[in-house]
């Protein structure tokens, strides 16, 4: 069984991403407009009435602002833990269908695995995510001001990584339109991960297993694509992983369709001593903005 990995847009002003296996579709976060959405799902032949579910990282409107659109008018259940729950509803004014998870557990969607742990973000219980499948594991980390240790070693697994790169910090101090506050919350350690700080966090889980690096959340104003792309790839052939793929995600447009097959062999490589292998997997509060 194949599984079909779709990022529909990412950025500062809207994140959500699809992830097929079987019968089972789910969207992670709802970031842009339902219109938006369904128009994005359309273009691959999907759309929102046949998800079995929406994951919730956190509350803030670039991870939820579709919600009222899709999730209201369908019904479609959401996952998400207690205080995003009540989060989201104070915001809409609206309840939701919702199966609430504790953060730290792991449940089940149909045939994928969600395991759950908390990131340290500006938000009132805000998560990633490492979706198994019988494919691999896909792992999100979109928001998020450093990465904890336990951060790290539950990303380990991952064979395909969302990893935020928000901002490159010389365009990020010299940004004109944000107030010192507002570029001291994102800089600091519950606020989003810069280029170089993200390839810091892919320096401790880079394995012989991970195949895919998407790059997302990143700032309209203060950074660029190439930026993104040059601190990480830099990284990793300075340790020699070059079998890992690196891909920028867009806001604008949706990323191609990554298609996973049971997993191949895992390729010999040279590895650092401070590589760590990894296992492989068998076959009524406001709504916080983000801050970019």
């Amino acid at each position: 069984m194949a599984v079909h990995f779709t990022i529909l847009g990412s950025g500062s002003g809207g994140n959500c991403a699809l992830l097929e296996c079987g019968d089972t579709r789910i969207l992670i976060d709802a970031g842009f407009s339902g219109r938006q959405i369904r128009q994005r799902m359309a273009a691959i032949n999907r759309s929102p009435e046949t998800l079995s579910g929406i994951l919730i990282t956190h509350e803030h409107s670039d991870h939820i602002q579709g919600l009222l659109g899709l999730a209201a008018k369908t019904g479609i259940k959401l996952y998400c833990n207690r205080l995003t729950k009540e989060a989201i509803e104070a915001q809409f004014k609206t309840t939701f269908q919702c199966q609430l998870f504790i953060t730290g557990n792991s449940f089940e969607i149909g045939e994928m695995e969600v395991d759950t742990f908390s990131v340290p973000h500006d938000a009132y219980d805000p998560v990633g995510f490492l979706i198994k499948t019988e494919c691999g594991n896909i792992g999100f980390l979109t928001d998020l001001g450093h990465a904890t240790k336990m951060v790290v070693e539950r990303i380990r697994q991952s064979h395909i990584l969302v990893l935020e790169t928000n901002h490159d910090h010389k365009m990020l101090q010299e940004d004109v339109k944000r107030p010192w506050s507002v570029k001291q919350r994102i800089l600091s350690r519950h606020g989003h991960l810069s280029n170089d700080a993200a390839a810091d966090v892919l320096e401790q889980v880079v394995s012989p297993a991970l195949r895919k690096v998407f790059l997302g959340h990143l700032s309209r104003d203060c950074n660029k694509p190439e930026l993104a792309r040059k601190a990480i790839v830099s990284r990793l052939e300075r340790m020699k992983a070059t079998h890992i793929e690196v891909e920028v995600t867009s806001q604008e447009e949706s990323s191609p369709t990554l298609t996973l097959h049971e997993l191949a062999p895992i390729p010999v490589m040279q590895t650092s001593p401070e590589f760590l292998p990894t296992t492989r997997i068998p076959s009524a509060t406001p709504l916080l903005p983000g801050f970019l």
